[in-house]
């Protein structure tokens, strides 16, 4: 930080000057936009859930027809401007920030306010994603099940206003750090993703029974226990908070007090949530005291049957899109699922794949949840790095 700290004792000794952000510059309210309003090409359009993720939207001419009364040139983005969230269905959502830095205008949805100013847009951006602006704007915020905040409110938050040249530096030091930290991320789940490739293809060909000799089948109905009858579905109203999962169709929903198995399953989807993209089953193994809704099969092993692990990783590479049924509510009933065909080597067979499996599993997920803890890490320190970067001696 030394060329920023040599900045400012040159151009601002006695410190940094605060001010609010309705004095520093324009904030206005974007437009509101219609269905019709949205378009496949044309003005660049961003919308408050937007921000942060992509601008991938458009707005037709008509939005651009706005009465003179109405201040037409604040009601988009032009390049330099900074976009800022009015709502969100949480605090952190409220007030996220960017920097329009396009060639051309950009209209903006009613949800988003528009800064304009001399100030460097990125610096602005990134001071308002500061733990000390969060803290200020929430003083602003209604508290309704969607977080508003109000305009004259954010008028009123005060923000630095550093000289010029040590805004670009900022800007400059906290663009590289955040290339460095997306390259990283970039390997690190790339990495991730060439593990997850790998366990794919070895379990797949190690599951691939289609030419082996001496391997009897049975169907899935013969090669489990089904315990179906004993689920039961409880209203979110209705149920009592606790420690024991609840699954659904896609997994746990939520935590309850009471529990209607004791043991190991494998849940697989019933009612919605059925199928994957490449159309294998929904699947989840479940161990312990849980409780299971009737959107999701509940499978036992049993004696004379095939293992339950097993059986957990064949599934995974079956097709069952053929026997689903429904199009805006997709099924699999009991009757269709239990004509899977599986295949039943012999028990020492069974547990040599599957240990294969579950040492390959244990890596990728191991990897997995390293890949968080390091991205987690990473994004603390920067913006912990970010926040004191954006922290100065107010000038008296």
């Amino acid at each position: 930080m030394s060329r920023i700290d040599d900045l400012i004792r040159q151009h601002c000794p006695s410190g940094i000057e605060y001010e609010a952000l309705g004095q520093v510059g324009e904030v206005f309210r974007g437009r509101r936009f219609t269905k019709k309003d949205y378009v496949d090409e044309g003005l660049a359009a961003i919308h408050y859930g937007e921000l942060y993720t992509h601008y991938g939207t458009f707005a037709s001419d008509a939005i651009t027809k706005v009465r003179a009364d109405l201040e037409p040139n604040l009601r988009f983005a032009e390049p330099g401007d900074v976009v800022i969230a009015e709502v969100g269905e949480t605090l952190e959502d409220v007030g996220k920030a960017v920097a329009w830095l396009g060639t051309e205008k950009v209209a903006i949805h009613d949800g988003c306010y528009g800064f304009r100013s001399e100030l460097d847009p990125t610096f602005v951006a990134y001071y308002l994603q500061t733990a000390a602006f969060h803290a200020e704007k929430n003083r602003h915020v209604a508290r309704a099940k969607v977080k508003r905040l109000s305009i004259q409110g954010l008028r009123q938050i005060r923000i630095p206003v550093p000289p010029i040249e040590v805004q670009h530096e900022i800007v400059r030091v906290l663009d590289l750090f955040q290339s460095l930290e997306a390259e990283l991320e970039a390997e690190l789940e790339a990495e991730l993703e060439a593990r997850r490739r790998q366990f794919v293809h070895y379990r797949d060909s190690l599951l691939d029974f289609r030419e082996r000799g001496g391997v009897r089948w049975m169907t899935l109905g013969e090669a489990v226990t089904n315990l179906d009858r004993f689920r039961l579905p409880v209203t979110k109203a209705s149920r009592s908070a606790g420690i024991y999962p609840y699954y659904g169709a896609n997994g746990v929903q939520d935590y309850v007090g009471e529990f209607i198995f004791d043991g190991t399953y494998l849940l697989m989807g019933e009612d919605g949530s059925v199928t994957q993209a490449d159309g294998t089953p929904v699947l989840n193994w479940a161990t312990g005291r849980i409780w299971v809704n009737n959107h999701a099969h509940v499978l036992a092993e049993k004696d004379g049957g095939v293992s339950l692990r097993f059986l957990y990783y064949f599934l995974q590479v079956v097709d069952i899109r053929s026997i689903v049924t429904g199009s805006a509510q997709p099924k699999l009933n009991q009757g269709n699922m239990n004509t899977i065909a599986v295949p039943v080597p012999n028990q020492g067979e069974q547990r040599r794949l599957v240990g294969i499996l579950d040492k390959f599993d244990a890596l990728v997920n191991d990897l997995s949840v390293g890949l968080y803890a390091e991205l987690t890490a990473r994004r603390k320190q920067y913006e912990y790095y970010r926040d004191r970067l954006l922290t100065f001696e107010e000038a008296a």
